[in-house]
């Protein structure tokens, strides 16, 4: 099953290093951040636990929670947080997911193509690829990010991403190409001019379809 934006994510059960979890109950009424990593123990994804450690709290002061998901055991994503800890000088302080079974990887389309996974892996071979799931409140998917295993994410673009979704979902906005936070938003074309002064008061327009306001403050 493919999750496209707008579909609603597996409501399942799951084993993690903080217990047991359900995904929809996790939610809850906040966004979440569902990210895969090939496997415990490698380098580029130590680096990648290491810089969502240390940014865990921006994201909660944004109403998101974190979760990883490896189909590494609990075992080994206990001891392998004690070397990301040290090597980035940090604390991980979000739930990874022991998908030993690839039931969640499998639910949340987290597998390349033609895999053919198993425990016995190693670096060459790894079963989940780099995904990010950006989930809002209704518990459906609002972005999603893949990459090669051989490429470390940009978490201040998954920020980015984030914050610009957040914005549509409460203030009926779009973002620009290259946008940063505290930047000029889009008023979404399917709000009349009528309806946009009431909501806006004003705009620039260099086109009748382009209209560019200061951003809302987020709640």
């Amino acid at each position: 099953m493919a999750l496209n934006i707008n579909t609603e994510i597996p409501n399942i059960d799951i084993i993690t290093t903080m217990g047991e979890i359900n995904t929809h109950e996790w939610i809850e009424n906040c966004w979440g951040i569902i990210f895969s990593h090939p496997k415990d123990f490698t380098p580029v994804c130590t680096t990648e636990l290491g810089e969502l450690a240390k940014l865990q709290q921006r994201f909660l002061d944004k109403n998101t929670k974190i979760m990883g998901v490896s189909i590494d055991p609990i075992e080994d994503h206990l001891n392998w947080i004690n070397d990301i800890n040290e090597v980035n000088n940090c604390n991980v302080m979000f739930p990874l997911i022991a998908d030993e079974n690839l039931r969640f990887s499998k639910a949340f389309d987290m597998l390349p193509k033609d895999n053919n996974a198993d425990q016995h892996r190693t670096a060459l071979n790894n079963a989940t690829v780099r995904v990010i799931y950006i989930i809002g409140k209704d518990k459906k998917i609002k972005a999603s990010l893949a990459y090669p295993m051989s490429t470390g994410r940009n978490f201040d673009e998954v920020e980015r991403v984030l914050v610009s979704c957040q914005l549509t979902a409460e203030h009926s906005v779009a973002t620009p190409a290259n946008w940063k936070s505290g930047e000029k938003v889009i008023i979404l074309p399917s709000i009349n001019d009528e309806d946009a002064k009431k909501i806006f008061g004003s705009w620039e327009s260099p086109k009748p379809y382009i209209r560019y306001v200061d951003p809302p403050e987020q709640s």
